[in-house]
């Protein structure tokens, strides 16, 4: 990294980096938060009638809120980085329009499934699961790409293609995870049930990214399996396999316990794979710094002059604390049990 950097004394320096943190805790919570109701989305495809209406009362006072911070982090990578946005979005056009077309199917959705005559409502929650399963799809997809350095032979579109199914299995983990602290009686162990399901393939998803990942770049592999850095790092696998086991344990427990009315531990799921996303995403930004494109283009290439992002800078010191503190308010407000849906 020493030998890519400018002065870090200078604006030139550190304001790039700064809006990497930015920009990556902004995907990170936009993975975390629209993740979990992407998920539920999904699951709805298995559910009963009533329970499609209860698992849409568990994510509808934060879904779409949820998508502010793709916004934010998107936004960022444009403006700070235009050049690094043009390649990136040029490679990943065809998955960046399939998941824009699965979020609009998901907002139509939600609104015309509560409006339109009862005949009509399957075909809507249809479109609701459709819309969440390709948007979750298409992430997936550019995770791989990006991990890939976007290229385009045979074996990294099939491998791009499983960790795209593989993400969707995480999302419905993170969701199923949900419905067990919101929902209540058959739905909630439904979804201890779903969560067990997607569990071995999220796990093998993560392994799949972990052993990839080094392989891409030479600089990457140095990184991880020199030494010190392999004994420093290895507490990252340690404590995934760890949260791995918890998440196992707890999906044993919980069934017994909520078939008698106790809650206790049934937020441990989804807290635990919040801590798994978290260890991914730390072990994919540790791989993946300075690059924006791997060996191809760096923050630093790609970062606009710096009294751009000054300016730049000031609006995100304003806008960020906002986000924030909307989101914190919003699950503060609507947390609890999730009520019947009424219209």
């Amino acid at each position: 990294m020493l030998d890519l950097a400018p002065d870090l004394s200078q604006a030139a320096g550190w304001m790039p980096i700064v809006f990497l943190v930015v920009m990556g805790l902004a995907m990170l919570a936009y993975v975390v938060l629209d993740g979990y109701d992407l998920g539920v989305g999904v699951l709805m495809k298995n559910a009963s009638e009533d329970d499609k209406d209860s698992m849409i009362a568990s994510i509808g006072p934060f879904w779409d809120a949820n998508e502010t911070w793709l916004v934010l982090g998107v936004g960022i990578l444009l403006t700070v980085f235009p050049l690094a946005h043009g390649v990136i979005l040029g490679a990943l056009y065809l998955p960046v329009a399939a998941m824009l077309v699965g979020l609009i199917l998901r907002g139509v959705a939600f609104d015309f499934r509560v409006k339109a005559r009862a005949a009509l409502k399957p075909l809507w929650n249809r479109a609701f699961f459709t819309g969440s399963l390709l948007a979750s799809w298409s992430q997936g997809y550019m995770l791989g790409s990006l991990i890939t350095g976007f290229a385009s032979d045979a074996w990294t579109l099939v491998f791009n293609a499983v960790i795209g199914a593989a993400l969707v299995a995480a999302y419905c983990l993170l969701g199923a995870s949900w419905l067990i602290i919101k929902a209540e009686g058959p739905l909630q162990l439904q979804a201890v049930r779903w969560a067990r399901r997607s569990l071995l393939f999220t796990m093998l998803g993560i392994a799949a990214i972990s052993m990839a990942t080094p392989l891409v770049s030479q600089s990457i592999f140095d990184k991880w399996f020199s030494f010190p850095n392999i004994v420093l790092l290895m507490p990252i696998p340690v404590a995934t396999a760890v949260l791995f086991g918890v998440i196992v344990r707890s999906l044993q427990r919980l069934p017994v316990r909520l078939a008698q009315g106790n809650e206790y531990g049934a937020w441990v799921p989804f807290g635990a794979t919040v801590g798994v996303f978290l260890l991914a995403f730390y072990g994919l930004a540790y791989s993946l710094f300075p690059w924006l494109v791997i060996d191809r283009l760096h923050i630093w290439q790609s970062a606009i002059s710096p009294e751009s992002m000054a300016i730049i800078l000031v609006g995100a010191a304003v806008v960020l604390p906002m986000i924030i503190g909307y989101t914190v308010f919003a699950y503060r407000v609507f947390w609890g049990k999730s009520t019947a849906l009424k219209y």
